[in-house]
């Protein structure tokens, strides 16, 4: 029960967190035209948080193996505090990419709240819990904006006000009210409601049923150690690379990286179809973008009843994933507002079991001490994709609106085929 009861604040924190961030997203653009925003820098002032994301996440995360999750999450949520009152208070354009750089710097909340759920998960319920967790964001993602379009007509300074306060509160929360995860994993290191003997006692139980029955798997985790660990002090960017070198959680990484990609190339077209082509107001976009959020919820929350049809996680996200392919692909033939709108919804739908399945594949295959890094890591690369994608639907537009989405379904097709080798290494772990 009290590790149910830190999900439930951890969620909470999820849904402030991401709601801060949905809110003044879809602002940024109009509230920098006063300092001299225009077409071309907003692209680059998205990209200076994923760039900083980029380098930072990992980094927050392999300290918080050390030094524990809560402080870390807190640190992570008060800059995305300080960085929304920058933005309020802003007096040019330089102070618009500082504050965007300091969220993306302290934005390792994302890998640090994940690594909290892999602590307390087993391998039965870990991907339960990261469609817990992703729905929180997505949730929050959904809320936002239509948040930050209200306060907007009280003052364009309002919403990133609002937003500061948010994350204050998250960081409020993170300090007194969640409990601290680290070593007290699910998966057989220890339990916090045992004293120090019955600890140990049933660490060494735990580790001998491991040694027994789970060699493989035991020998995998050492190798991921050993193709991350070849450096000094608490992490080498250098993990960056060697991460992807190892079996399975590097093929996962990329998978996640193009899938990513891939999605951050529809959201452009996304835009640019339902303005150029469909020609339907800023309103509806709005809730057509809200819905395409809320079919990735339901599916999120669906998790556990698909788990006891489909145990397997790499099938699951090799079924999602076609799909999602297939969706993308009708897409770019679509000419009229309710195909359009189907296909977005299947895809939204299906792309809901991306991050949980992956987390979980990733959580599996890793050490119970390293959580934190490699999930930084997972993120890191996700940050990439976030910045990639856009600039790649950018180009690709110069052909054709819908060309974006048949670039979408050639990211997922690339994504399709890694589900296969992850499939293959399957069996080693179990």
């Amino acid at each position: 029960m009290k590790g149910d009861k830190n999900l439930w604040v951890l969620v909470f924190i999820c849904v402030i967190n991401s709601m801060g961030f949905g809110i003044i997203v879809p602002l940024l653009y109009d509230y920098g035209k006063k300092f001299g925003l225009n077409g071309q820098t907003i692209g680059i002032l998205t990209a200076s948080f994923s760039v900083a994301q980029f380098f930072a996440t990992p980094l927050l995360g392999a300290l918080s193996d050390k030094w524990g999750r809560k402080p870390l999450l807190a640190i992570s949520l008060a800059g995305t505090c300080a960085s929304f009152l920058l933005f309020a208070t802003a007096q040019s354009l330089v102070m618009l990419f500082v504050a965007r750089i300091l969220d993306g710097i302290t934005g390792g909340n994302i890998s640090v709240a994940q690594a909290m759920v892999s602590d307390t998960s087993t391998p039965e319920n870990r991907a339960k819990r990261f469609g817990i967790l992703g729905s929180a964001f997505g949730f929050g993602f959904v809320l936002g904006p239509a948040m930050g379009g209200l306060l907007s007509k009280l003052g364009m300074q309002v919403p990133f006000y609002f937003a500061a306060g948010i994350a204050l509160v998250g960081a409020l929360c993170a300090t007194f009210v969640l409990k601290e995860t680290r070593g007290s994993s699910e998966s057989g290191v220890q339990s916090p409601e045992l004293d120090g003997k019955e600890v140990k006692g049933e660490k060494l139980k735990v580790e001998s049923v491991r040694s027994g029955n789970n060699n493989q798997s035991t020998g995998n985790r050492i190798q991921a150690t050993d193709h991350r660990k070849q450096k000094t002090g608490i992490f080498n960017f250098t993990s960056l690379i060697t991460s992807l070198k190892v079996p399975v959680i590097g093929t996962a990484v990329f998978t996640g990286f193009l899938l990513t990609m891939a999605q951050f190339v529809m959201i452009i077209g996304f835009q640019t179809f339902s303005v150029d082509e469909l020609k339907i107001k800023p309103e509806h976009i709005g809730l057509l973008y809200a819905g395409f959020g809320v079919t990735g919820i339901i599916m999120q929350l669906g998790v556990p009843l698909i788990n006891k049809f489909i145990s397997s996680k790499p099938v699951i996200l090799m079924l999602s994933t076609i799909v999602c392919l297939a969706a993308m692909f009708f897409a770019g033939f679509t000419q009229t507002l309710i195909p359009f709108a189907a296909c977005i919804f299947v895809y939204g739908l299906f792309n809901g079991l991306r991050n949980p399945m992956l987390n979980a594949i990733i959580a599996d295959r890793n050490s119970d001490d390293e959580q934190g890094e490699i999930l930084g890591v997972n993120q890191s690369y996700a940050s990439v994709g976030q910045t990639l994608g856009p600039i790649a639907a950018g180009l690709i537009t110069a052909v054709s609106v819908h060309a974006v989405f048949f670039l979408s379904a050639f990211f997922i097709l690339m994504g399709f085929l890694l589900t296969f080798r992850l499939k293959a290494k399957e069996k080693q772990h179990t």
